[in-house]
């Protein structure tokens, strides 16, 4: 449905936002581009929606090249972070404005408004103004401008940023069965990656221009393809302790472990997610002297901030997530992590696909 081919984007003053991309996206799919602030995933939705003109590469949307043409003619709709509707027209008259300006009669724009705002639950809004409506209301708004023009594709530009965490909660399901019964073409920014994770089909991890790693929400939180990937999607972070590698063994915080196959990066990075830690494990684990600093309730789990403690080496900075208990604190506790659950990454900070055993 979407093709892009060898996208890039340079702007006057030298910097290249995007970085020779290429991504193919099927009909009906909801792709999320996520990434830190300036890696590029707005400039590759504007540049999709023909609002910055890309300096090379192409394309295309169902097979016919688009970047040579204007915006309006795309059949693209996109729905951004402010909203952007007409301050002085009605909730109808915004609904109505694409369709008018594409000359579709009276009795079709009566219709499709009257279907669109029955599904957002906007009907009784249509004779109010924007600044009469809450953030909600008007993301609806400015979602139902979108679905009634019909498109091909849908770009959602951080949509959700400008509401509170309840509502942005509620509004991701909403957009999410939206985007379901439409069976609309998706391409979705966010910095935030819980809405990366609950949106996407496939999610687009983004760094400095160029595209990190593509995969389902559960390939890139489970197999991250760098500790980039692995520090920026899971909340919180991935922990990570340097290792010292040599053939078919990895040395980490005083252990040995042997790896199923012979590694060539000596200076090596662990990777452990908080919740991984358990304070019992039946079966393979690495074992990890644990100092307690300060712990954080969230209700029915608590994370556990402190350090791992090795003779061998300074302390280690170390977040676990446990369930509600009373833990020492400032004291120190065994914790234990599944060989299985154990990510490891080589220098340069690229996955290695090893298996881990003890010796």
């Amino acid at each position: 449905m979407l093709k892009l081919q060898d996208i890039v984007k340079t702007y006057e003053n030298g910097h290249r936002a995007v970085r020779g991309i290429n991504l193919d996206i099927q009909h009906g799919e909801f792709i999320v581009l996520v990434g830190p602030s300036g890696c590029g995933k707005s400039s590759l939705l504007r540049s999709i929606a023909g609002l910055e003109a890309i300096n090379s590469g192409a394309i295309y949307l169902n097979g016919r090249r688009v970047d040579q043409i204007k915006p309006a003619q795309r059949d693209i709709a996109m729905v951004f972070q402010n909203y952007a509707l007409y301050p002085h027209m009605t909730v109808y008259q915004n609904l109505a404005y694409g369709l008018k300006n594409r000359g579709v009669d009276k009795g079709t724009i009566e219709q499709k408004i009257r279907s669109v705002a029955t599904t957002l639950k906007i009907e009784d809004y249509l004779d109010r103004k924007p600044s009469k409506l809450s953030g909600g209301q008007r993301q609806r708004v400015a979602m139902g401008r979108a679905i009634v023009r019909d498109p091909q594709l849908f770009l959602f530009d951080e949509p959700l940023s400008n509401l509170d965490a309840a509502l942005r909660s509620h509004m991701r399901l909403e957009i999410k069965k939206l985007q379901r019964e439409l069976n609309v073409t998706s391409v979705y920014v966010t910095h935030d990656q819980v809405e990366a994770m609950t949106l996407a089909d496939r999610i687009v991890v983004l760094k400095e221009g160029s595209i990190e790693q593509i995969g389902t929400p559960k390939e890139v939180y489970h197999q991250p393809a760098s500790t980039f990937v692995a520090s920026f999607i899971g909340s919180p972070a991935m922990n990570f302790l340097p290792a010292l590698g040599q053939n078919n063994s990895l040395l980490v915080a005083g252990q040995t472990l042997t790896l199923s196959s012979p590694i060539h990066s000596t200076t090596c990075t662990l990777g452990i997610r908080p919740e991984q830690a358990q304070l019992h494990c039946d079966g393979p684990s690495l074992k990890l002297r644990f100092k307690i600093g300060v712990i954080e309730p969230l209700g029915p789990n608590q994370l556990v901030h402190g350090s791992i403690v090795d003779e061998q080496q300074k302390a280690q900075p170390f977040i676990a997530m446990t369930s509600e208990m009373t833990l020492p604190v400032n004291g120190e506790i065994d914790l234990f992590i599944p060989l299985e659950q154990l990510h490891l990454f080589d220098q340069m900070g690229k996955r290695i696909g090893s298996e881990f055993k003890m010796q």
